[in-house]
């Protein structure tokens, strides 16, 4: 199979600066930013001039400049922001799906070749001198088509696992009522009336790849209230150390330092094996009065998020809600019986995600493995199509 180079195929021009407008009219044309390369749905919108870089649905389009620099898209319409750039071909033979993804599938190498101490660059050099492998344009297509219908199979079980996210939400909503009405007249009180102790986590420094115990941090927690254990560090502790650093199941972790918008993350630690936390994070045992994924899922609800982010004090970039003010936080407090059914339901929703974040490693891997089939030419024999 032939390969042409990025230079050979395209004529790559430099977007300019664009002036957006305030409303669409009949004459004000679509303005691409660099957000819109991962996602579309936020439209602005530009008066038409010569002195802007128009690319049409044939052209690719790569963010150059930021924090987003390597970021491919194709398929859209409208002028070009300075911060993008965009690579033009009048060959026919060019499938030009097929091309956006096997740049898509190069973004690691057009990081590591950017230019600019702070602020990455795409190298014109490195970008202009990548090879392409070219088979025939039916064969591009083909190739095209089976990664679209992968990608397809992840985004679907993507949106699964969003649902139930979201089912998690509804069913507290459900059992508690809106924590903004208390429609049900729960009695009124805070955090700490559930709450028999907590206690703030280590501060030792950890360790890459040694260490008695695994130490979650404030970015093991997610936003929504779930774990990530990728990036995991590492930490002894002694005898007396154990009963304050380590964290078992059913305790609940509060991310009490961080940005204005994620500090106050919360989630119940789920697993078997006890581990260590950080600094950050506050441990928080409940007493009979509560359940503690009653409490994470008030404080992740909606009215919970908002109420946390009007609580934190920036301090020197940071936010912070230390344990004092958890503790203070004003809850309504259902019957413990209600709780527990709904942590109940929480578990078994759980152990569905599981299986479908099982799934969708499997599907990721298979995409992968596609990707590095297609453009290695084993997918399809040229002289079958």
């Amino acid at each position: 199979m032939k390969k042409l180079k990025i230079k050979d195929l395209f004529k790559i021009r430099k977007g300019k600066k664009v002036k957006p407008v305030e409303e669409q009219t009949s004459k004000t044309v679509r303005y691409i930013q660099i957000e819109d390369l991962r996602d579309d749905s936020n439209m602005k919108f530009c008066k038409v001039s010569d002195n802007y870089v128009f690319a049409n649905k044939n052209n690719i389009i790569i963010a150059w400049d930021g924090a987003n620099a390597g970021t491919i898209s194709y398929g859209l319409e409208g002028f070009i922001g300075s911060t993008l750039a965009v690579l033009e071909t009048e060959d026919k033979e060019i499938f030009i799906p097929y091309i956006g993804k096997y740049l898509q599938s190069k973004y690691n190498y057009l990081r590591d070749t950017c230019t600019g101490a702070t602020i990455p660059h795409i190298s014109r050099k490195a970008l202009e001198n990548l090879e392409v492998p070219i088979p025939s344009f039916d064969k591009q297509r083909m190739i095209s088509d089976t990664l679209d219908k992968a990608r397809s199979l992840i985004d679907k079980r993507k949106a699964q696992i969003e649902a139930l996210d979201q089912l998690t939400q509804s069913v507290f909503l459900e059992l508690f009522g809106d924590p903004y009405i208390n429609p049900n007249s729960w009695p009124i009180g805070t955090i700490g009336d559930l709450t028999e102790k907590t206690q703030y986590g280590t501060s030792k420094k950890a360790s890459e790849n040694t260490g008695q115990f695994p130490v979650l941090r404030m970015g093991n927690i997610t936003y929504n209230g779930s774990w990530n254990f990728n990036d995991m560090k590492y930490v002894d502790l002694d005898d007396k150390e154990l009963e304050k650093y380590l964290v078992r199941k059913g305790e609940l972790l509060f991310n009490r330092t961080n940005s204005k918008e994620l500090v106050g993350k919360t989630a119940v630690f789920r697993e078997e094996e006890p581990v260590a936390f950080a600094g950050y994070l506050v441990k928080l045992i409940t007493n009979e009065k509560a359940n503690s994924e009653f409490i994470s899922g008030y404080l992740n609800s909606k009215y919970g998020k908002a109420l946390l982010f009007s609580m934190a004090k920036n301090i020197v970039g940071m936010a912070n809600i230390n344990a004092k003010e958890l503790m203070g936080i004003k809850i309504y407090i259902p019957p413990k019986d209600l709780q527990d059914k709904y942590a109940n339901i929480v578990l078994k929703i759980l152990e569905k995600k599981e299986l479908l974040l099982k799934g969708l490693y499997a599907l990721e891997e298979n995409n992968n493995s596609l990707l590095q089939r297609a453009f290695k030419g084993e997918l399809f024999d040229d002289e079958k199509v």
